[in-house]
């Protein structure tokens, strides 16, 4: 599992939080469409890649069912959040939200509240009963039912669905792409999460992984790339579990081979993935990566813990040799300029200084490109909850972090200089956010590269020398 993943709203820097323990927590509201219907939809969302790629679809179910989206809360018919449980702060955010937003409520009292996601799973009757912050409440697996809930909504009841399924995945939704820069795009493979990470919220809250139709996402991308899309990111709480087969049993499709159908759509899409499980990431996934140059040369790796025995009760299946080996295959089968990514909890159940050490020490021999790091959170209803005892206080907790963030520094700053004096080939998304006059993208391994604009712009490959390395991005001219 990892859910310490946020979205990829580019500017000068990549949404890493190696500057510091507790990121701001990633929001994003819905941009406007206004094709003249009577309610407005007003979405705001929380967190991780996969709750934006969730948005997308609630947003293309309302539209079918006459809802415009709006900017405006002042304006909404119907606001919804799209929450996130992975920590107590995102909760604490989300709530404190819900509050501001039923100031506005008092003001139009035609305005429906509703919370959509992890949040709504977890805490249904919190919401609807103890607390009254809401109208509607439903989970990952029941947007479909969302027409029905808003109706119950409009005659007067509260209404509420998180159920999980077995088998939901969307695949026949055409997601509305939200706050998209035109050149970019998620695409979500699969859902739900079997790993139980005994840290972990998302098996209790998005329920049991089922992959996606290998055909649906194969059509997705070509629609994307028809609309002039350059890059898709394919979407899994963990894609290297990707299994679909057939209901004929004519086909069977593993993360490796879908990887190679989306790469040959076009050698002009560049094509990402997360997240990936050590325990699951094959040598084939791998050899995929390295046959095609448009299969971007970046590997989301969480480790979570340097030490076997603290990867023991997080109940990862792997220690830590298991994962060094990974690393190593990386790099003999991609090689050096791979780059690798992390998340690290520090302060987990137990944690002895020797411990926490080892996690320092993975850090410098692996040389992660960046890393999402956090201290322990407990969350409810979790095995760590129930089992063990959240035993290291907040001050040490907070001070191995930040052991951890400025040794990761120190790392990302080496991974950027060795990338100095080189030629990369960077896919522009945007004007820097310091002027217009110079753009911004990135190159194949998620670094963010600005240049000066010349002639170039939105959506064109351009070749750029790069002579500086700043903290969070490589500054360049372009070469033809």
């Amino acid at each position: 599992m990892s859910q310490q993943l946020f979205t990829l709203d580019y500017l000068d820097t990549p949404p890493t939080a190696a500057a510091g323990a507790e990121p701001a927590q990633d929001v994003r509201v819905s941009p406007a469409t206004r094709t003249g219907r009577q309610r407005k939809l007003y979405i705001e969302s929380y967190g991780c890649q996969m709750n934006f790629s969730d948005s997308e679809i609630v947003s293309s179910i309302l539209f079918d069912e006459g809802f415009d989206t709006t900017e405006q809360l002042a304006e909404a018919d119907l606001v919804l959040l799209n929450t996130c449980s992975i920590r107590e702060k995102a909760e604490q955010t989300v709530r404190m939200r819900l509050s501001q937003i039923n100031s506005h409520k008092k003001r139009n009292p035609g305005m429906l509240v509703g919370v959509l996601g992890c949040m709504a799973e977890r805490l249904k009757s919190k919401f609807l009963e103890e607390e009254k912050l809401v109208d509607l409440v439903v989970g990952p697996d029941a947007y479909r039912d969302l027409p029905n809930l808003i109706r119950e909504v409009d005659g007067g009841q509260k209404a509420v669905n998180v159920l999980l399924s077995r088998d939901e995945t969307y695949a026949d939704i055409t997601p509305v792409r939200l706050n998209s820069n035109g050149i970019t795009a998620f695409v979500s493979i699969m859902r739900g999460c079997d790993n139980m990470c005994s840290f972990c919220v998302v098996p209790f809250t998005r329920g049991r992984e089922r992959s996606r139709d290998a055909h649906s996402i194969e059509q997705e991308c070509r629609d994307l790339v028809a609309q002039g899309y350059k890059e898709v990111t394919l979407l899994g709480q963990n894609v290297d579990s990707y299994k679909w087969a057939s209901e004929d049993g004519t086909e069977h499709v593993n993360f490796a081979q879908l990887l190679e159908r989306v790469a040959r759509i076009s050698p002009e899409l560049r094509v990402r993935f997360s997240t990936s499980h050590p325990k699951d990431i094959t040598d084939e996934v791998l050899h995929t990566m390295g046959r095609y140059e448009n299969i971007c040369k970046y590997i989301h790796l969480p480790a979570q813990s340097g030490n076997s025995r603290i990867l023991k009760l997080m109940n990862r299946t792997y220690d830590r040799p298991w994962y060094e080996e990974r690393v190593q295959a990386i790099r003999r089968i991609l090689g050096p300029e791979c780059a690798i990514s992390t998340d690290m909890i520090a302060g987990f159940c137990s944690e002895t200084e020797e411990e926490h050490q080892d996690t320092l020490s993975l850090i410098d021999w692996v040389q992660y490109d960046m890393a999402y790091m956090f201290f322990y959170s407990e969350r409810p209803g979790t095995l760590a909850a129930r089992k063990l005892a959240d035993d290291i206080p907040l001050d040490v907790k907070k001070r191995r972090l930040q052991e951890i963030i400025d040794l990761q520094q120190k790392s990302s700053a080496a991974r950027n200089h060795q990338a100095v004096g080189k030629v990369h080939r960077v896919l522009v998304e945007n004007f820097s956010k310091r002027s217009q006059e110079h753009l911004s993208g990135r190159n194949s391994q998620n670094q963010v590269v600005i240049f000066p604009k010349k002639h170039y712009k939105k959506g064109d490959y351009v070749n750029v020398f790069v002579h500086t390395g700043t903290g969070g991005s490589l500054l360049g001219d372009s070469v033809e």
